[in-house]
């Protein structure tokens, strides 16, 4: 027979030092062909006015998920809820904060179409920044946030191979040549759009064409074919992503 779960023991919390559990939201959106992250800048100590991702302190009665949904809500004035979110890893080195013991457990999160960010609660200013700006070094962030930040956009490129993620970047509806843009502005790369085709449609059941077509565009050319997110959320041959 198990333990009563209420019965504690010698069990004294006084005997270990204090210890806080974070999270932090990585959150990409597309805005013209360009992988953008949102970042605040911080208001407040340790790190006043060094850009960061949003996040902040678990509250004793809510999940990590719900905390995420929150500190996104409070510090940047989005309230959109997300098409796509996912835990991408826990983070505890002793050093990380400089204020007392911090666990973070990072989020990462897709928005199509982000609306324009506001700065709330501790954060001064929130800003839609190119993923390339904090890659080429041009952008330091607080705390361990870079490392966090590079593993959330290795964890979007690799998914966009073998997953359907890359369908919450667009519209509910959307056509073939959308799609490879966002693989194009993800993967930093081109790709040939007849293969791309060939490929993503050999996938069963990850996408769902529709009875409608596009509207011509301003130079013409051929409506496409509309489609839809399939039931499957796997991309089966998976998708080569290009060696850089």
């Amino acid at each position: 027979m198990l333990e009563n779960p209420e019965n504690t023991g010698d069990y004294d919390p006084k005997e270990f030092p204090p210890f806080a559990v974070t999270v932090d939201i990585v959150l990409f959106t597309i805005v013209n062909k360009s992988l953008r992250v949102l970042l605040i800048q911080r208001g407040a100590p340790p790190f006043r006015d060094a850009w960061a991702l949003p996040g902040g302190f678990v509250l004793p009665d809510e999940t990590l998920d719900h905390a995420a949904e929150r500190e996104l809500s409070e510090e940047t004035g989005i309230r959109k809820k997300q098409k796509f979110l996912e835990q991408l890893g826990t983070y505890g080195h002793p050093e990380r904060d400089p204020r007392m013991r911090v666990v973070t457990v990072a989020h990462w999160a897709i928005i199509p179409n982000l609306p324009e960010p506001t700065g709330g609660s501790d954060a001064k200013y929130a800003e839609l920044v190119p993923v390339s700006e904090i890659e080429s070094g041009r952008i330091r962030l607080a705390f361990d946030h870079n490392t966090i930040l590079k593993d959330a956009i290795e964890r979007a490129r690799s998914k966009l191979e073998y997953s359907t993620i890359a369908t919450n970047f667009c519209e509910k509806e959307f056509s073939i040549s959308e799609l490879r843009e966002v693989y194009e502005t993800v993967w930093n790369t081109k790709l040939d759009p007849g293969n791309f085709q060939r490929k993503i449609l050999q996938a069963k059941d990850s996408l769902i064409p529709l009875n409608k077509r596009t509207k011509p565009g301003e130079k013409g050319g051929k409506p496409a074919t509309v489609y839809v997110t399939g039931t499957s959320k796997s991309i089966s041959p998976p998708l080569t992503r290009p060696k850089t």
